[in-house]
C-alpha cells in the first residue's frame, strides 16, 4: 500500500506547480492556493485513480472548484469588515510565512492585475483564470461552475472587459500620461527630488484623506514642497504599478495583489501632474473602477 502511495504522490507532485499556479491566480493568495492543492491531493488520496484517465485535467478541475468554493466563502462570511480587510492586507507582507516568494509570484502575474481580479465575481474570476491564462475550453470551464459553455464564455467576456476597463477615445493621451507615471515611480524609487519635481506642474496640490475622518481632506501645495515630503516614502514605491483608476492613469500600492491605497492624478495641458490624490479609504477604493494597464511595448 505504502508503494502505490508513493506512486500516486510522485504523480501528484508532477502536476503540483501547475495546480499552484492555477490557484494562487484564482485566489490571489499563496497561503491559500497552498491549501487549495493540499485538498486536491486528499481527494485524489481518497479517490479509485484506476478511473481517472487523464490526471492532469482531472486534478485541475478538483483545484478549480476548490478554489470556487474558497471565493464563494470569502464573498458570503460577512463577518469580515472591509476596514479590517485592509488593515490585514497592509500586515500581509510582515505575516505571510513566505512573503518574499509570494511577492515574486504577485509581480508574475501583475500586481495590477491580481488587484482587478479582485472585483470580480467568483465564477467570472474562475472562467477568466482558465481560459484567459490556461487556455481551458469552456466546455470544461461550465463543467466546473455548473453553467452552460454559452455562459461559461459570458462569464470570461463580462470579466475580460472588466479587466481591460472601457476603451479609451484618446488612447495616446493614455500611453502618454504612462509614461509620466512610470516616470514618476522611477523618481520615487530612486530618491531623485529633482527629477520628480520636473514631472510636476510648479503650481500642483497634493490631497489625502485626513487621518480622523476619510471624508476630510488635507492639502499640500507647490511641487517643491509635496516632493521633499514624498521622496521619506521611496520604499512604498516598489508595491505601486500603474493602472486605470476610472479611465485615467493613475498608481495603485498592493503589497502581494492587496490593494491598500491609490493615487489619481491631474495633468495639465503640458502633460505635467498638477493635482494627486491619495486614497485609501475602503468605502473609497471600493466604488473606484478599475483596470489593468498593459506592459508598455
Amino acid at each position: 500500500m505504502s508503494n502505490g502511495n508513493d506512486w500516486l504522490a510522485l504523480r501528484f507532485e508532477a502536476h503540483r506547480g501547475h495546480l499552484r499556479r492555477v490557484a494562487y491566480r484564482v485566489l490571489g493568495s499563496l497561503g491559500e492556493a497552498e491549501d487549495a492543492v493540499q485538498e486536491a491531493w486528499l481527494r485524489l488520496a481518497r479517490s479509485e485513480c484506476s478511473e481517472i484517465d487523464n490526471l492532469g485535467g482531472w486534478l485541475t478541475t478538483v483545484v478549480s472548484r476548490v478554489c470556487l468554493d474558497m471565493l464563494r466563502s470569502r464573498a458570503t462570511r460577512g463577518e469580515q469588515s472591509l476596514d479590517e480587510s485592509s488593515a490585514e492586507s497592509a500586515a500581509a507582507v510582515a505575516l505571510a510565512a513566505n512573503p518574499e516568494e509570494e511577492a515574486q509570484l504577485a509581480e508574475s502575474v501583475g500586481l495590477a492585475l491580481l488587484v482587478v481580479l479582485e472585483t470580480l465575481e467568483p465564477a467570472e474570476r474562475l472562467a477568466f483564470v482558465l481560459h484567459d491564462m490556461f487556455d481551458l475550453a469552456f466546455e470544461e470551464i461550465a463543467a466546473i461552475v455548473g453553467r452552460t459553455p454559452t455562459t461559461a464564455r459570458k462569464l470570461a467576456s463580462r470579466a475580460r472587459r472588466r479587466v481591460r476597463g472601457a476603451q479609451t477615445a484618446d488612447p495616446a493621451r493614455i500611453r502618454r500620461h504612462r509614461e509620466v507615471v512610470d516616470t514618476f515611480i522611477e523618481a520615487l524609487r530612486a530618491g531623485d527630488f529633482e527629477g520628480l519635481v520636473a514631472i510636476l506642474d510648479p503650481d500642483m496640490v497634493f490631497r489625502t484623506e485626513a487621518a480622523s475622518r476619510a471624508d476630510a481632506r488635507v492639502e499640500v501645495h507647490g511641487a517643491r514642497n509635496w516632493a521633499r515630503g514624498a521622496i521619506a516614502y521611496a520604499q512604498a514605491a516598489r508595491f505601486m504599478r500603474p493602472a486605470l483608476i476610472n479611465g485615467a492613469v493613475g498608481l495603485i500600492l498592493a503589497a502581494r495583489g492587496r490593494l491598500q491605497r491609490v493615487l489619481v492624478f491631474e495633468f495639465d495641458v503640458e502633460g505635467r501632474i498638477r493635482a494627486a490624490e491619495i486614497i485609501s479609504d475602503p468605502g473609497r477604493l471600493g466604488r473606484l473602477d478599475l483596470a489593468a494597464l498593459p506592459w508598455p511595448t
